[in-house]
């Protein structure tokens, strides 16, 4: 089953499959799963609408001020489903592929999680657990996905990141995403987790200074918000990856409630995502006034 773009007007930039902005601050964020340009080649089997409750909806809107605060900004314009770029590399489901796979392959069983859940590198199964694909995928198209969006992305990252912390002697990293009112049966290990409002991870203090969550946690709660750390999303590949906290880089994955910004139904916005997006301005402002001396 093939789609065009979501989105037609924005069929033209789509083509590099990921969207920037320099900025001039410590600060970089980046939205790794909010894309609705779904390429031409996916040929998926389920329908779109079941694709779509994957999406970090809206994420990029969310954040649309960065750029205006002088926040470095690196958006994905594919879907999460087609390739997800907060796993590792080698985080395959061999049995998705047709013949001998010569990439990465993770054997950790601990790093397979995602895996398990049909969650992986390319995904298996949506978060309701309908298959992805009528068939499997060969290693050439798989490769290509990775080529195509894996290594452009996180050296977009990595390249803002190197010039936060180029400028100001260490950066801040703010992975962001949006996740359900309540956990879906393959989404997570806790299906049918009714999630807090926030969820803030940085692996147990290892991808940033544990000043850092305890800032901003303490900082949503004075708004009313219920933030939890670390559970039940610790932070994926992008913290791990690009968080160095010995080194002065910082990464911490924030995880925004839908139920405060949109209908999860209709994916449409309501009313609650300018009092969100307002508070996620003022919140980028506290973090921006941050310095490398407050987070030893």
């Amino acid at each position: 089953m093939r789609h065009r773009a979501l989105h037609p007007e924005r069929e033209e930039t789509a083509r590099s499959l990921i969207r920037t902005s320099a900025g001039t601050t410590a600060l970089v964020f980046d939205s790794p799963h909010s894309g609705t340009c779904y390429p031409a080649d996916f040929d998926h089997a389920c329908d779109l609408a079941a694709l779509r409750r994957a999406e970090d909806t809206h994420v990029e809107k969310l954040f649309d001020f960065a750029p205006a605060l002088g926040i470095s900004w690196v958006e994905a314009l594919f879907p999460r489903s087609y390739l997800d770029v907060n796993r590792h590399e080698g985080e395959i489901d061999l049995s998705m592929i047709e013949g001998p796979w010569r990439g990465l392959v993770e054997s950790d069983p601990t790093a397979l999680a995602k895996v398990r859940l049909g969650k992986g590198l390319v995904w298996k199964l949506t978060d309701d657990g309908l298959p992805l694909y009528a068939r499997k995928l060969s290693a050439a198209e798989v490769s290509a996905r990775i080529e195509r969006c894996w290594r452009p992305y996180h050296a977009a990252v990595a390249e803002a990141i190197a010039g936060a912390h180029a400028r100001h002697g260490f950066s801040l990293h703010v992975n962001c995403h949006s996740m359900p009112a309540i956990a879906a049966s393959h989404a997570t290990e806790h299906p049918g987790l009714v999630h807090a409002d926030f969820v803030l991870g940085d692996r147990d203090g290892t991808t940033a200074s544990p000043k850092l969550a305890a800032l901003v946690a303490e900082w949503l709660r004075g708004r009313g918000y219920t933030v939890w750390l670390n559970h039940p999303y610790k932070g994926v590949d992008l913290v791990r990856r690009h968080g160095h906290p010995a080194a002065r880089r910082h990464s911490i994955q924030l995880e925004v409630n839908r139920k405060l910004y949109m209908d999860e139904e209709t994916l449409v916005l309501h009313a609650g995502s300018e009092r969100l997006q307002r508070h996620l301005r003022e919140l980028a402002g506290e973090l921006l006034r941050l310095r490398a001396m407050d987070l030893a």
